[in-house]
């Protein structure tokens, strides 16, 4: 079986794609980083779809969704975008988790699993 990798990088790849799973790795805003969580959340799931679309998916098959958020209190906010962002009656099981991403510009990151 094959392994497709989308848009391969030295340390990781955006979104790997393995018997009809997509998996991509955490997105953080690039254009948006140390704007809001709204604009951020806005940011990266376009880019999730963006992802999905380049690995012949989309948000309608999502199984699976990680969010990380550097501060809980913005949970209802982040929701917020999530909320009308998500396909209707296709809500992939989903966790969210406070953590210390990667740089203080960073308050939400998004990873996702999808079928094809």
């Amino acid at each position: 079986m094959s392994i497709e990798r989308i848009q391969p990088g030295k340390r990781m790849s955006m979104a790997v794609s393995h018997n009809g799973v997509v998996y991509t790795a955490g997105q953080v805003a690039k254009a948006n980083a140390g704007k809001s969580v709204t604009e951020q959340t806005t940011e990266i799931l376009g880019l999730i779809d963006g992802l999905l679309a380049e690995a012949g998916t989309d948000k309608s098959k999502l199984l699976s969704a990680t969010i990380f958020l550097s501060d809980m209190s913005t949970f209802q906010e982040m929701n917020e975008v999530w909320d009308s962002w998500v396909s209707p009656d296709n809500a992939p099981a989903r966790a969210t988790v406070e953590a210390k991403l990667a740089a203080p510009k960073y308050t939400v990151e998004i990873m996702v699993i999808a079928a094809k």
